[in-house]
């Protein structure tokens, strides 16, 4: 008998259900049972790193970022090094502290030094390769709201009464500068989400570069439109306050909207020059949001059709195979007709599997192979709000009687 076993038996013997006069000696199984569950139990927990699938775009690598989030170091629940780890978990590239400069509900505890956070959360980052941006989140009413400055070099001159000083001492440090949830309920107007004169005067002084299209799980379709007409690159942030896991399902696949930077290569410079440049989308609850010129690519970067070149039998039916290297399920929706051939109306390319498109022959085709692009349009990659983006599926498909 094992140390092991022998030191569980005494805690059983201690409840009266070990050896004695009138009982037989428990079968091993049962000790083995009793012993080796609840120890196994106790195995090191893995930390792993669940990468986000999706293709880089020709010329630039698709990075996955998350520029709003939120420490103890303001009002938020977790260690700043904490949400470096939590980043690398879900396959993110680079993240940004953004405490507010305005509201420190824990100072009590913690130190109101508005660079601590980054600096804690940029040693764990570096240890991981997870890219920390410094930045701030000047708190306000509306107008103008609350903005994000990240790229600060220090975080300190922000704290100034006047929101237009702050702007401009993040400017002057080079900071990217975005609106954040500006469909968040409590500073609406009327219900409504609104432009104000003043964020007309931020874009005209150089201080306004992009806006939150999707904060936590909210879309806000009138800021994609915004994002279009006047110039802000498109973002989607968590805004998180607590733990991770506590607002996202991530072992059931689910997980915080992100943005994603068209970068040059994997750094902090790059990333700054791609978000000055506009090259942004977002990803979020399984739909893509973004310019047609960045959202394609995502998409025909991932889909694949494997056979393109079938044979369609009399009244018979061929079958094109299609593979999705993504981790996004594809929802498609036929979008016009192609003579001679029968495709279904409705088509889901799951993430990461290769689904079968089903092709019959429309009444009597002529005999012989000719190209044909079934028309689609893909429901959850938005292009603009309310349009979705237009694919065609190739094939080269041969009539035989």
């Amino acid at each position: 008998m094992t140390a092991g076993v022998a030191a569980h038996l005494g805690v059983v013997r201690g409840r009266g259900f070990a050896y004695g006069a009138r009982m037989k000696p428990l079968p091993l199984l049962l000790i083995l049972a009793v012993t080796v569950g609840p120890l196994a139990a106790h195995e090191p927990v893995t930390r792993a790193r669940t990468p986000v699938r999706l293709p880089d775009i020709p010329g630039y690598r698709t990075l996955k970022c998350d520029f709003h989030i939120h420490t103890v170091f303001s009002d938020g629940l977790v260690w700043p090094t904490v949400r470096a780890e939590e980043a690398w978990r879900e396959g993110l590239d680079a993240i940004a502290i953004t405490d507010h400069i305005e509201y420190q509900p824990h100072k009590a505890d913690v130190s109101t030094n508005h660079n601590r956070a980054t600096d804690l959360a940029r040693g764990r980052g570096n240890e991981l390769e997870v890219i920390v941006i410094r930045g701030s989140e000047i708190t306000r009413s509306m107008p103008p709201g609350h903005l994000n400055a990240i790229f600060l070099t220090n975080s300190t001159p922000l704290a100034t009464s006047n929101w237009l000083d702050a702007l401009r001492a993040a400017r002057a440090q080079g900071a990217f500068i975005f609106w954040n949830h500006p469909g968040w309920e409590p500073q609406l107007k009327d219900g409504k989400v609104q432009w104000f004169p003043e964020h007309t005067q931020l874009v005209a002084e150089d201080l306004l570069h992009g806006i939150e299209i999707v904060n936590e799980r909210a879309y806000y379709p009138e800021a994609h439109g915004w994002a279009r007409e006047r110039n802000l690159a498109p973002f989607g942030n968590s805004d998180i306050h607590e733990p991770i896991h506590m607002d996202y399902h991530l072992h059931a696949g689910d997980h915080r909207p992100l943005t994603l930077v068209f970068a040059r290569e994997r750094s902090a410079e790059a990333i700054q020059e791609a978000l000055f440049d506009r090259r942004t989308a977002v990803y979020s609850g399984g739909k893509l949001f973004g310019e047609e010129k960045f959202v394609r690519p995502l998409v025909e970067g991932a889909v694949r059709v494997l056979n393109p070149a079938v044979t369609v039998r009399g009244k018979g039916r061929a079958y094109v195979q299609i593979h999705n290297d993504s981790e996004v399920t594809y929802r498609l929706e036929r979008s016009g007709d192609v003579a001679d051939v029968v495709f279904p109306r409705s088509l889901v390319l799951v993430g990461g599997r290769t689904v079968l498109l089903e092709l019959k022959a429309q009444g009597a085709p002529e005999a012989g192979t000719r190209a044909v692009a079934l028309p689609y349009q893909v429901t959850n990659a938005l292009t603009a709000p309310g349009t979705p983006l237009r694919l065609e599926l190739k094939a080269e498909v041969t009539f035989a009687p």
